[in-house]
This record gives C-alpha cells, sequence and structure tokens, in this order.
C-alpha cells in the first residue's frame, strides 16, 4: 500500500437526581456546479484509499479515556440534556480543547478528501451526508500508527487529539448518530446508530446557527433544501481557512461531495466561499434571501 506525503502546510442533561431514602445515590442534494477557481484534485497528494480498520479493543491514544466500560444504566436513561441537542454527556465534547481539536481534524480530513485524487476518494463517500459521517468518525477515531498508515493521512499526524474519548470506544459503541428523537423512556442504544442521512444528521444532530454564513466556525455545516430534487437536503462542511493549503489569501473554503450526477459517482467539490455567494444559480448561495438554504448549523457535540 502507498503512502501520502505529509502536507507540510500546515447534554441529555446530566442531571443529577438525589433521592432521599435515608441513602443518597449518587450516579443534532446534489450541487453540479463547477466555479472557475474551484480546486480540483492535486496529483501531488497520494494518500491511500478506504477507511482505517477497527482499532484493537480498547487501544486508546495518548491521554484518551476508554468508555466503553460505563454503567449500562447510565446508556439508556438520565443522560440526556435539551441545552445540548439531547446528546448524551458521555458524547458530548465539554472542554474547549476537545472542540477545536474536532474541528481541526473534521475539517481537515474532509478537505483532504476534496484534495486527493479522486480514485483514491473511499468508496463510502458517495454523498453529502457520507462525507460528513467519514470526517465524523475520523475525527474521533484514536489516531494510532496503524490507523495513520490505513487512511494514508500521515500529514495530518501534528493535529491535537479528542482526549475524552476516541472512536468507537464509547457507551454506545460504533453508534455515534442519534436517528430517534429524543423521548423521556428511550433506550439510548435504539435512538443511535451508525448511518445517518442528510435529513437525520441535519434534524437530529446539529443545532441551528444563524442564516448568517458570516457566524460560520470551522467544522460548522451548511444546509439546503432543494425540493425540485429527489434528494432535496445538501450539505457542506465549513472549513475556513485551509489548513492543508496556502495560497496566502486567506479565503474561507468549504467542501463537499455533489452526490451522483446522472449515471456516474459525483465528485468531490472544494470552493471558496466568494466564488458560492456569487454560485450562477441563486438557489445554492449560502445567504439569507435566499429560502433553499436552510442556514449555518453546529454538531451538537460541540454545544
Amino acid at each position: 500500500m502507498r503512502r501520502s506525503r505529509p502536507i507540510t502546510s500546515y447534554s441529555t442533561y446530566t442531571c443529577v437526581f438525589v433521592a432521599l431514602a435515608g441513602l443518597l445515590f449518587g450516579m443534532g442534494g446534489t450541487l453540479h456546479w463547477s466555479g472557475a477557481s474551484e480546486t480540483r484534485a492535486k496529483n501531488s497528494l497520494e494518500p491511500q484509499p478506504g477507511e482505517a480498520g477497527q482499532p484493537e479493543p480498547r487501544q486508546t491514544g495518548p491521554g484518551q479515556r476508554d468508555l466503553t466500560q460505563g454503567d449500562p444504566g447510565q446508556t439508556d436513561r438520565g443522560q440526556r440534556d435539551p441545552r445540548y441537542g439531547n446528546t448524551p454527556e458521555f458524547l458530548r465534547l465539554d472542554s474547549e480543547a476537545d472542540r477545536e481539536a474536532f474541528r481541526r481534524w473534521f475539517t481537515s480530513i474532509a478537505e483532504y478528501e476534496a484534495l486527493r485524487p479522486s480514485t483514491e476518494i473511499p468508496t463510502e463517500i458517495d454523498d453529502c451526508a457520507a462525507l460528513l459521517r467519514y470526517a465524523y468518525r475520523g475525527a474521533l477515531h484514536s489516531h494510532t500508527e496503524s490507523w495513520f498508515r490505513e487512511t494514508g493521512l500521515e500529514g495530518l499526524a501534528f493535529l491535537p487529539p479528542v482526549r475524552k474519548y476516541s472512536y468507537p470506544h464509547t457507551q454506545l459503541g460504533a453508534a455515534l448518530f442519534r436517528v430517534h428523537p429524543a423521548s423521556p423512556d428511550e433506550r439510548l442504544r435504539d435512538a443511535f446508530a451508525e448511518f445517518a442521512d442528510a435529513k437525520t444528521l441535519l434534524q437530529l444532530n446539529a443545532s441551528f446557527v444563524a442564516r448568517d454564513v458570516r457566524l460560520a466556525l470551522p467544522g460548522d455545516l451548511l444546509f439546503y433544501r432543494q425540493l425540485e430534487q429527489n434528494s432535496p437536503y445538501h450539505s457542506m462542511v465549513f472549513v475556513g481557512r485551509s489548513q492543508l493549503e496556502n495560497d496566502g489569501s486567506g479565503d474561507s473554503i468549504l467542501v463537499y461531495h455533489t452526490g451522483p450526477i446522472g449515471k456516474s459517482r459525483g465528485e468531490m467539490r472544494r470552493v471558496r466561499l466568494n466564488e458560492l455567494l456569487q454560485h450562477p444559480s441563486p438557489r445554492w448561495r449560502p445567504a439569507e434571501g435566499n429560502s433553499n438554504f436552510l442556514g449555518v448549523y453546529r454538531w451538537n457535540i460541540l454545544r
């Protein structure tokens, strides 16, 4: 297997209910446009295809905790907080350092897939939601030497890890995405899954920030709803300033997968925000006056 050349540029509220009975118990479509200056895959990047396999049981990176051994009862009830998009506390990244690490990994992985040769993009990335899931899992993965070898992402080894936990070693295993609305008597193991489509990611795994794209932070998501398409929901990753390429412009970057185009699988795209704001089709402009633009959203684990 070839290695890539390093890239050198770079809750579910956890309420604690105290029961006093003498004892005290402690316990969130398809865009078929290619802008004139849109960046295409670079042949100078030669990452390996495919996603890394499962790491060894309970293998974590430096400073990371293995959360697979938590109290099973706590994975079912008492772990939701509407303030955090009904995300279990044990999945929410509650330190600023972890939130920043996730943002950097998530955006770098997504952008890297837009820069690598199209023949080397993992086959599972076949639409916009698949890109989100892939980069999300990768950002939370334990970034061991074997993971770097299998993904060809050695050039991202400079990034700091998320330390609270590492995928898939959580109390819900590899099920990272909420797929059913929260309910008082839910079992979290039934409410979360490994797969979620764009609509489910929008409605149950992310929270609205604003319709003003200037308020987006790296790692935030732009969502659209195009009713005339078979798959009306479409997403983009707001990268902000690239960590992988430095052209001196400082322009904000977005990346996305088009989804199928006709009989083809579609492709990854990388575009500047200024270009997108001038898209030839107004329905794709991330502007407040565009009713197809749903706005900027943020992953619930970052709230």
